[in-house]
C-alpha cells in the first residue's frame, strides 16, 4: 500500500466503485447476448484461466459483465473485482503489475469481503502482466481468473511461456448475423422468412456500418459514422502505433488508409510499396501490427504447394465493415466488395480459420477447409444475367482443379440450387448450410 499517496488512493478508491456497480447485487444492463458467455460459464468450474482477445469494442468488456450477472445470482458479489485498465486512473499499474495487490487490498478493504473471482480487463496495457497472474494462480489466491487483452500477440511476450498450460483462450469478435438476429428476436427460419423485409434491412445496416455492439443500438447515420471514426482512430493508435512503438506514424496511417480504401483487392508488399511510396519492410512491420491488433486479416493463396503459397499475391479483409466506412473514399460504396468482406468476417466469426483464395484462370472468392472438407464459396450480393456465368463458371472451374466437397454461391436474399453440387443461398442460411454438410 505504501507504493501509492493518499491522493493516489482516493483516486483508485473512485476507480474500483465506479467499475464494480455489481457490489450493490445489481446486475449489468447489456443490451445484446453472446454467443461467446455459454462456453465461459461451461469452464467456470476449472481452475484454467479465462483468456479473452479480440479487436477493441467488439464486446469483451460487455462479455464480462454478462459473465458477473450470472455469478451473482450464485456467490456474494462482493467478491468479485472488476478492474478495466483502460481507465487512466489505473495508471500507478501499468510499470508495476505487483501493484494489481494493493487493489485488491483496496477492494476487499471497501468490501470487508474476500475476493474471490478476479476480472481483468484489457490487460495488455500493464508490463509482464504475465508474472502476477501467475504468482496468484498458482497461489490459488482467486476460484477463478479472467482476462480480456486487444492483441493477438498478448501471449507471445517475453513472460509468456509462464502461463503455459494455465488458461483457455477464446477470441470475441464484433457481432455475428446469428447474434444479431437473435438480439431482434429472429432465431430460426420461419421467424426470419416472416420478418423477410426487416433481416434484408438488418443485413443492409451491417454491410454499411458494421456489427460492433454499440452501432448496431444505435439508428442515427452520422453518430454512427462518428462512433466507427473514434473506433478506427483508437484502434490504430493505442492497439498499434502505441503498442508496436512505430515511429514514423504518418506513413502507418497513409498505408491504413490505403488498405482501406482497396480491401479485397489483390496484392505484394511491393505492388503496396509502389502505390504508398513506402518501403517493403515498413510495409509488411505495418501489415503485421494491424494483424495483431485484429484490425485486418490476410488470406493467401490456395496451393497444395507452400511455395506457391507464399509467392502468390494474397488479400486483405477486415472483420467489421464499419472500419471500411468510417474512412472510405467512396462515398457509392461498392455493395459487391462490402458484401464479399462481410462474408469474411462471417466465416471467421464462426470459426472458420483456414480461409484461401483461388485466382488461377478463373477466381473463386473462399476456399475454405473445415473438418478436413473443402468447400467453394462465392460472395455475390445479388445474382443476376451479368454475373451468373462468371460466378458460377468459378465454381466450376474450380472444382476441376481442386476435390471440392459443396460449391456455394452466398447472396443477401435469393435461393437456387443449380446442380447437386452447387447452391445459391442466402447468407442467413449460410452456416446452416455448412453444419448440414457431411
Amino acid at each position: 500500500m505504501h507504493e501509492f499517496t493518499n491522493y493516489n488512493l482516493n483516486i483508485m478508491q473512485n476507480a474500483i466503485l465506479l467499475h464494480n456497480k455489481h457490489w450493490n447485487n445489481t446486475a449489468y444492463n447489456v443490451s445484446i447476448k453472446r454467443n461467446l458467455l455459454q462456453k465461459l460459464l461451461k469452464f467456470h468450474k476449472t481452475k484454467e484461466i479465462q483468456i479473452i482477445t479480440g479487436l477493441r469494442r467488439s464486446g469483451k468488456s460487455s462479455l464480462l459483465k454478462l459473465y458477473i450477472n450470472e455469478l451473482i445470482k450464485t456467490v456474494n458479489p462482493k467478491s468479485i473485482l472488476f478492474i478495466n485498465f483502460d481507465d487512466p486512473n489505473y495508471f500507478e499499474l501499468y510499470n508495476k503489475p505487483q501493484n494489481i495487490y494493493t487493489v485488491i487490498e483496496t477492494a476487499e478493504r471497501l468490501t470487508q469481503t474476500k475476493i474471490e473471482y478476479l476480472f481483468l480487463d484489457e490487460i495488455q496495457a500493464v508490463v509482464a502482466w504475465e508474472k502476477y497472474i501467475k504468482s496468484v494462480y498458482d497461489a490459488e489466491k482467486f476460484k477463478k481468473i479472467c482476462i480480456t487483452g486487444s492483441n493477438s500477440k498478448l501471449l507471445l511476450g517475453n513472460y509468456s511461456s509462464l502461463l503455459s498450460g494455465r488458461y483457455i483462450i477464446n477470441q470475441m469478435f464484433p457481432l455475428s448475423l446469428d447474434e444479431i438476429l437473435k438480439h431482434h428476436n429472429y432465431s430460426d427460419t420461419l421467424s426470419i422468412l416472416q420478418n423477410k423485409a426487416k433481416v434484408f434491412n438488418i443485413i443492409e445496416n451491417c454491410l454499411k456500418s458494421g456489427s460492433f455492439p454499440e452501432i448496431i443500438l444505435k439508428t442515427d447515420e452520422q453518430i454512427k459514422h462518428e462512433i466507427l471514426s473514434n473506433y478506427y482512430d483508437s484502434i490504430l493508435i493505442k492497439d498499434c502505433i502505441v503498442n508496436k512503438n512505430i515511429r514514423d506514424s504518418k506513413s502507418f496511417k497513409e498505408l491504413s488508409f490505403f488498405i482501406f480504401n482497396n480491401l479485397s483487392a489483390l496484392y505484394s508488399y511491393n505492388s503496396l510499396s509502389k502505390a504508398t511510396s513506402i518501403n517493403d519492410i515498413s510495409i509488411k512491420e505495418y501489415i503485421n501490427a494491424m494483424q495483431e491488433a485484429f484490425m485486418i486479416y490476410e488470406i493467401p493463396q490456395f496451393s497444395y504447394k507452400i511455395k506457391t503459397q507464399i509467392k502468390s499475391k494474397r488479400k486483405l479483409y477486415t472483420i467489421d465493415n464499419g472500419l471500411i466506412n468510417a474512412i472510405s473514399l467512396n462515398f457509392s460504396p461498392n455493395k459487391g466488395k462490402l458484401f464479399e468482406n462481410f462474408i469474411f468476417s462471417e466465416l471467421t466469426k464462426y470459426g472458420y480459420n483456414e480461409i484461401y483464395l483461388y485466382n488461377d484462370k478463373k477466381e473463386c472468392d473462399f476456399i475454405v477447409i473445415k473438418d478436413k472438407k473443402i468447400f467453394a464459396i462465392q460472395a455475390c450480393y445479388e445474382i443476376n444475367i451479368s454475373n451468373r456465368e462468371r460466378e458460377i463458371g468459378g465454381l466450376l472451374y474450380v472444382r476441376s482443379k481442386i476435390k471440392i466437397h459443396e460449391s456455394i454461391i452466398v447472396t443477401v436474399s435469393q435461393s437456387e440450387i443449380i446442380d447437386k453440387n452447387i447452391s445459391i443461398i442466402p447468407v442467413y442460411e449460410l452456416f446452416q448450410k455448412l453444419e448440414q454438410i457431411k
